[in-house]
């Protein structure tokens, strides 16, 4: 979808920790961003609750109207406001681009309908891969090295081989 072609209808996303924190501060950055850059504002989504907590009431109906196609772009102040954990904010890029969604960060200037802004989103995919593949390579080392570090760590017997019995007289 070419945003130059066609108009943003843009839901807005607002986050916060706790009650103490002023939610209102990034509704008024979004919607004068929108504002200037003639956007439409389909709705705004507001939750009070950790970003670490992939499941709040208020992001779960942004995705499920989202799944319904009810607008194009999904908006935040800064791309922590939808989550802290890499493996679910691959997960949620991954969906939007499945789904044409494009991804604004306001202050942090990522902006998934330009072309630089979807080269910003391949260069984190990028590296957030590169650190998976490393991890994975350096846990595969480790119980390559340690025959008594089973899958789910300390093991207090040597890891069983498959296809091999523990009970010698079945051989005899």
């Amino acid at each position: 979808m070419d945003v130059k072609e066609t108009k943003l209808k843009v839901a807005i996303y607002a986050r916060i920790s706790t009650d103490s924190q002023e939610l209102m501060n990034q509704v008024s950055i979004c919607t004068e961003y929108c504002a200037r850059m003639g956007y439409e504002v389909y709705s705004i989504f507001k939750d009070t609750i950790s970003g670490k907590t992939i499941s709040r009431p208020a992001f779960n109906l942004l995705l499920n109207d989202m799944r319904a196609w009810k607008f194009n772009a999904i908006m935040v102040t800064k791309l922590d406001r939808i989550g802290r954990s890499l493996k679910h904010l691959l997960g949620l890029f991954d969906e939007f681009n499945t789904k044409g969604i494009h991804f604004i960060a306001v202050t942090q200037n990522i902006d998934t309908s330009t072309s630089a802004g979807k080269l910003q989103m391949q260069i984190m995919g990028a590296f957030a891969e590169f650190e998976r593949n490393i991890i994975s390579e350096r846990t595969k080392e480790a119980l390559r090295n340690n025959p008594r570090v089973g899958k789910r760590g300390p093991d207090k017997k040597a890891r069983k081989k498959r296809g091999v019995s523990r009970n010698p007289s079945i051989y005899v």
